[in-house]
């Protein structure tokens, strides 16, 4: 997909597209040739609502296309649901990787669909999403419905089916635990969600996926141990994700974090507790995922866990977008070639990723990680390290030869780097100052770093604060909030690789040239790591 074609559906102008002639309407012309030439890439960017049968597709769907006047195409699977459509049976138009337009877009919906994915919802209810956001109920719920056609209770409740369809299809949960850890309030509602948007029941869906998966003889996952939570999340091909794990792999914290070539383990502190997570590479090339394996304090952590790994991987990224547009400087062309559908690693926990920063800005990221893994030691919060190693065997090493080591830590909280801070961090007494003020602030909520937040106001309010620069500003945004036209020219090993790529070594003239790699200067910049000949 070209970047006009992803700017023009990011259009809120375009959603829901209505029924009419694709030679007058440029945006439905473009979406109905994606359908009818079954164009995988644009499966999750938008869903094609047939009136005439009733069902709502994903563009790929294998079954004959309609006719224009009998189809709509909408940006969310509630806006079909809305429309009285139900989910196709044959193509699962859920079962594919996320829009890219909530990460590439930054107004009000795209951080109320960011919110809604992590579960805000089903924890706090409209109100809490509307307040995080800064808006009345009544202007949220007009706005969402203008622009994605459906409010936020009926956003929320297409999330929680397509989270229990996956745990129906990839997990042997019983249905009563899937429906609560997709969020549903009763079993009930769950049963009535699920016939309602699939026409099945929760254990014919079960069967049917279990039939699928004889048909194509794909190899069943194995059962994962007890209290344990297994799943499988869908990526946007092209798919480097051998790059976020050499990237986790060079910035993990000893205690908290186990990492290697294809494998990640980690502790991670969800709303209802503490969880034991590990991730590993899944799937093949045409169509790969990150597998999730979780021991959690609550099965309602699950909605917010998936969303936030999938920030952290950028399973949604329009890959073939971004490479399309890299790909069209010659100088980044070669590095494009080498690593199509690179990515830029997100976060898990955002006021973690600031002090990562904090720590990490101006040194080494060896000295950054040793300074880190101090800190955990000091003031992180200890966890039972029993069945911390999700697969099996505490004493065992990694599956790419990595440390024995099992997280048994969780990363320290703002009010504890607070409180103690001052005495355990070394380094400038200036630095020191300003990451303990940052602690006081996001532990008083004087300072909300979170991925909801708008990029500009967040990148203003951390400028605000005594010792944070652009620098530091920049790498939250790109990290937390998912911005994917950062370039972070005032970074020194940035701009070695840019030289050695031929391109200009100064902060000015890099910005400068760096304008024609827009809206994806987030990429070019993991480019451009990777040519300074060190670690991503």
């Amino acid at each position: 997909m070209t970047q006009t074609a992803s700017a023009r559906m990011a259009d809120p102008a375009a959603a829901p597209t209505r029924p009419g002639d694709p030679l007058v309407d440029p945006v439905f012309a473009e979406r109905y040739r994606a359908m009818r030439a079954r164009d995988s890439r644009f499966d999750g960017q938008f869903i094609t609502g047939v009136h005439s049968t009733g069902i709502y597709c994903r563009p790929s769907c294998p079954a004959v296309s309609p006719k224009p006047t009998n189809v709509s195409f909408y940006l969310t699977a509630a806006a079909a649901h809305e429309a009285g459509l139900r989910a196709c049976k044959r193509c699962l138009p859920d079962a594919v990787p996320g829009s890219p337009e909530w990460d590439l877009r930054d107004d009000l919906a795209a951080r109320a669909m960011r919110l809604i994915a992590d579960g805000v919802v089903e924890r706090e209810g409209v109100p809490g999403l509307a307040a995080r956001l800064g808006y009345t109920t009544r202007h949220l719920n007009r706005v969402l419905t203008a622009e994605l056609g459906a409010g936020p209770l009926a956003l929320a409740r297409a999330h929680r089916a397509q989270t229990a369809r996956v745990l129906l299809t990839s997990t042997a949960l019983p249905a009563a635990d899937v429906a609560f850890a997709s969020g549903f309030g009763s079993v009930r509602q769950f049963n009535d969600t699920i016939r309602e948007v699939y026409d099945r029941s929760p254990l014919e869906l079960r069967a049917l996926a279990r039939v699928r998966e004889r048909v194509a003889h794909r190899p069943r996952a194995a059962a994962a141990a007890p209290g344990i939570v297994h799943l499988r999340l869908p990526a946007r091909p092209p798919f480097d994700a051998a790059g976020v794990f050499a990237w986790l792999e060079a910035r993990a914290v000893d205690g908290i974090e186990v990492a290697g070539h294809d494998r990640f383990r980690r502790t991670l502190r969800l709303p209802g507790g503490p969880a034991l997570v590990e991730l590993g590479a899944g799937g093949d090339a045409g169509s790969p995922a990150i597998d999730v394996d979780a021991r959690l304090a609550s099965l309602a952590d699950l909605p917010p866990l998936v969303a936030r790994v999938r920030r952290l991987f950028d399973l949604d990224a329009d890959a073939v977008a971004i490479d399309e547009v890299l790909a069209a400087d010659p100088v980044l062309a070669p590095s494009v070639a080498a690593t199509p559908g690179i990515r830029v690693p997100g976060c898990l926990d955002p006021h973690e990723l600031v002090f990562r920063a904090l720590i990490g800005q101006q040194v080494s990221v060896k000295a950054a990680r040793t300074a880190l893994s101090r800190l955990a030691a000091e003031l992180g919060e200890h966890v039972d390290p029993a069945g911390v190693d999700l697969l099996g065997g505490a004493g065992r090493a990694a599956s790419d030869g990595g440390s024995t080591t099992v997280p048994h830590l969780l990363f320290p909280t703002a009010a504890a780097i607070a409180e103690h801070g001052a005495d355990v961090l070394r380094g400038p007494a200036a630095r020191v100052r300003t990451i303990v003020d940052v602690a006081r602030r996001l532990d008083s909520g004087e300072l909300v770093v979170a991925a909801e937040r708008e990029r500009e106001d967040l990148r203003l309010d951390l400028l605000e604060v005594p010792g944070i620069g652009p620098w530091t500003a920049g790498y939250v945004s790109m990290r937390v909030t998912r911005a994917p036209d950062v370039l972070l020219t005032g970074d020194l090993a940035l701009r070695n690789g840019a030289e050695r790529l031929g391109l200009p070594g100064t902060a000015t003239d890099l910005d400068a040239l760096g304008s024609r790699w827009a809206p994806w200067r987030s990429y070019a910049s993991m480019h451009l790591w990777r040519a300074a000949g060190a670690k991503p």
